[in-house]
């Protein structure tokens, strides 16, 4: 009876460790994360209310039901659902509530936050796509991207990026975490988390990485693609100031891109090839990958296109139009 006891305590304890994980915050800076959590939670805030105003100026401004932004829309969707599902674990680090989570839950905000960016990378290739139709066939523009076929993008970038992701969650599933149980960030990753397997994470990790070459990659030159079309297509252009009104079209959508792609290639390369620089470069780098698109494509946007900017003053500040108005 007591070998039993003793087998179901040793029992209980492993199976406990193998369905918990815990966060760090900021290594070496413990005692100022209530501080440090004051600009994170800025930027959510900046990032949530960006977003979320995009989408209801789209929404109720009758004259913003086109193709483009139908797209911005989906860009702040995607914005938000990379981001969000990070911010109650964070918070609870940072204030010190808990750094425990659950192998399942952090599976499933490990899905989210992949799957998200994945369907990013494939949202700004249809505003990439978007931007060659409006420039190099105007007068098609609203037959080729109809309402139906933008809707069918857009399900087709969240079926393909999640699709790809159900193997990787499905093997990790099954593996056996003997090790420290102490995740690199304030959140869950994939190649954060098969570094703690002690299994053959061989498929999770060429598997990955075909994942990132063959999506990211077909993604990165269908946008390339597009925008050797547009200059083609600009550079006919006879008049300068039209050449550099169709160019300022694309400015938005070329800096989205590079906000999303660099942070992004950043990331990878310090898991792959940085594995034993400080944890700060982690962990900097994975804050900057899931923070900086939702913060900046809300800003960069209302800066640059004028009928968001237009809508941003009539929501927030209404008397400012009725004085212009008037």
């Amino acid at each position: 009876a007591a070998l039993s006891r003793s087998f179901m305590a040793d029992f209980n304890t492993s199976n406990d460790l193998s369905t918990t994980f815990y966060f760090i915050g900021i290594p070496g800076y413990e005692s100022l994360h209530h501080w440090i959590s004051i600009p994170f939670c800025i930027f959510y805030l900046v990032g949530i209310v960006g977003n979320c105003t995009i989408l209801h100026i789209v929404r109720t401004d009758p004259s913003l039901h086109e193709p483009m932004y139908y797209f911005l829309a989906m860009l702040s969707l995607t914005d938000m659902g990379m981001s969000l599902p990070t911010l109650v674990s964070l918070l609870r680090v940072l204030w010190s509530i808990s750094r425990e989570i659950k192998f399942n839950t952090c599976v499933i905000q490990m899905f989210f936050i992949h799957t998200f960016s994945s369907t990013e990378s494939a949202v700004l290739l249809a505003m990439a796509f978007d931007r060659y139709v409006a420039i190099c066939h105007p007068l098609r523009y609203f037959t080729i991207l109809t309402p139906q076929r933008i809707a069918k993008i857009g399900m087709a970038a969240i079926l393909r990026s999640a699709l790809t992701m159900i193997p990787l969650m499905i093997r990790l599933a099954y593996f056996p975490f003997c090790r420290s149980h102490v995740l690199s960030h304030s959140y869950c990753l994939h190649q954060d988390m098969i570094r703690l397997a002690c299994a053959d994470i061989k498929f999770n990790v060429i598997y990955g990485l075909v994942f990132i070459i063959i999506l990211w990659g077909f993604d990165s030159l269908g946008i390339l693609v597009s925008y050797i079309f547009i200059l083609r297509s600009v550079l006919s252009i006879a008049s300068r100031k039209e050449r550099l009104k169709a160019l300022n079209t694309c400015a938005s959508h070329i800096s989205a891109v590079l906000i999303l792609y660099v942070p992004m290639i950043g990331l990878s390369l310090v898991h792959r090839f940085a594995k034993h620089a400080s944890p700060l470069v982690h962990i900097f780098m994975a804050h900057i990958y899931l923070l900086v698109p939702p913060v900046l494509n809300p800003i960069i946007y209302s800066v640059k296109t004028k009928q968001i900017r237009t809508g941003i003053i009539r929501l927030y500040f209404p008397m400012r139009i009725h004085f212009i108005s008037g």
